[in-house]
């Protein structure tokens, strides 16, 4: 039986250093606070606990303020990981302390010998692997991660994220098998073709960074309009606060690395 690619029974997530009140953003809304963060990462990991994943929790790296967003410097599917290279220059270093936990993990452990990838700008779908290309992922990077992708027996495709917009997934999730949630700047791109798509609520384009976990799906708790339209179309929705990883260009999915381990 193939496992539909919202199903996980194993993620990987990092603990907030305190230095995360330094982490990068394009738009400064002031700094967070640690305390604030690390209990939005807590109630996380909690949520995912709750829909049925275990949860594999590292130590902080206070020398990466951004390493929280652990799935930015790599990328992980049942068939192997592949240890990316993250476009901002703060965090290339990132890959050095993620590498090794993959390997005790994944028979088959890629890696990137070109171009910038984040794992930010990643979507898997049942039929293909989105990359988008933006700030921090550049098309000789995308190219690199289409042949890792094709050595795992995946198929890809390069999309453009919408101008001013830090990572594809900033305006994008999978909500099941056929329906994306998406803004409606990305979704007028004509990226999603057959896909249904459900637009965020005009001003809550935060929503965007959804993620769908087994049978629920989570999203931002300050987002209510985008939150009623998703249980009106019949989703188990779980609201989970993102005030404070916001104000660092963060959302739901940077947070963890999510795959379905047969072992």
């Amino acid at each position: 039986m193939i496992e539909p690619v919202y199903r996980f029974n194993s993620a990987i997530v990092r603990r907030p250093a305190r230095s995360v009140v330094h982490g990068l953003r394009a738009d400064d809304r002031g700094d967070p606070t640690f305390e604030g963060v690390a209990a939005e990462h807590a109630t996380y990991v909690e949520a995912l606990e709750k829909a049925g994943v275990r949860v594999t929790l590292l130590p902080a790296l206070e020398a990466f303020p951004d390493s929280v967003f652990v799935e930015d410097p790599a990328l992980v599917f049942t068939e192997g990981a592949i240890v990316l290279r993250p476009g901002a220059e703060a965090r290339a270093r990132e890959t050095v302390h993620i590498a090794p936990i993959l390997a005790e993990r994944f028979e088959t452990v890629l890696s990137l010998g070109s171009g910038f990838a984040d794992g930010g700008d990643i979507l898997t779908t049942p039929d293909r692997v989105m990359i988008g290309l933006s700030a921090r992922t550049d098309l000789t990077g995308a190219q690199a991660l289409q042949s890792a992708l094709a050595q795992l027996g995946r198929s890809s495709e390069v999309v453009t994220t919408p101008r001013g917009v830090l990572h594809f997934k900033t305006d994008c999730s999978l909500l099941d098998e056929d329906c994306i949630l998406s803004t409606r700047r990305l979704a007028a791109s004509g990226v999603f073709g057959n896909f249904r798509i459900i637009a965020v609520a005009d001003g809550e384009e935060a929503a965007a960074n959804a993620l769908r976990v087994n049978d629920v799906v989570f999203v931002g708790a300050d987002y209510p309009r985008t939150i009623e339209t998703l249980q009106k179309e019949g989703f188990n929705v779980v609201p989970l606060k993102t005030t404070e990883i916001g104000k660092i260009d963060a959302g739901l999915s940077c947070m963890s690395l999510r795959w379905f381990d047969l072992r």
